[in-house]
């Protein structure tokens, strides 16, 4: 089941509007959608881009739903700091960041023939992260949103985040993560349960299907599921 990439889109120009910034906006646009980098290496299309190779997202069109996906939940955190905590947030910063953060997924990961995914050459020297703080700097973007890019793996990566607006990000980037890794791991293991067979999903709307039918019908509705 593939993803209505359309409506993926749709949503992600909507997000990139919220940017009030008009020159932010338009310079997160040139980078996001019109992705071309100094270094040598043939980007996917953000559409058909997985998140990652294995661990979450990691199918055709996976990067450009966690995009949204952390974008959405960025927006909601920056609405809980202000209307729960009593904070303030550079929204324009920690949106820009959120739609950012993995753009350069697209130079890293090449399709295998039998599916899933291979480091592309440029990915197998440089990662994402690295790929885009180096590019984002050479384009002049702020500092503080280089920082919010360098920092969204939290202590996992170069730096932890040291502003509100980084922090926000990074746990935004974090759960979606992990929802999509957990959500595939979950139909990928009642699969293999009700049917003996190890297979990879296509999508986290196949994943969630799967789950649904084993929460409705137990493990025959997975069986059957998976003989239609």
């Amino acid at each position: 089941m593939s993803l209505n990439t359309k409506r993926l889109k749709a949503e992600l120009e909507r997000l990139l509007k919220l940017i009030g910034d008009e020159e932010l906006r338009e310079r997160v646009r040139e980078l996001l959608l019109k992705t071309e980098i100094a270094l040598k290496g043939e980007p996917l299309p953000l559409e058909e881009a997985p998140a990652g190779a294995r661990v979450h997202h990691a199918y055709p069109g996976g990067l450009l739903q966690h995009t949204v996906a952390v974008a959405r939940l960025t927006l909601t955190l920056c609405d809980l700091i202000e209307e729960i905590y009593g904070g303030e947030v550079n929204r324009d910063l920690a949106l820009a960041g959120a739609l950012l953060h993995d753009v350069m997924k697209r130079y890293v990961y090449t399709p295998k023939p039998d599916g899933g995914y291979l480091s592309t050459p440029l990915g197998e020297r440089l990662d994402h992260l690295t790929l885009l703080v180096a590019e984002a700097y050479r384009r002049g973007l702020p500092l503080e949103l280089l920082h919010i890019i360098a920092a969204h793996h939290g202590d996992r990566g170069p730096i932890e985040p040291k502003t509100l607006e980084a922090l926000l990000v990074y746990i935004a980037d974090l759960a979606d993560s992990e929802m999509s890794k957990r959500i595939l791991r979950a139909a990928e293991y009642l699969v293999k349960t009700a049917t003996g067979q190890e297979i990879r999903i296509g999508s986290s709307q196949e994943a969630l299907k799967i789950i649904m039918a084993k929460a409705r019908e137990g493990w025959e509705g997975v069986r059957r599921l998976k003989e239609t």
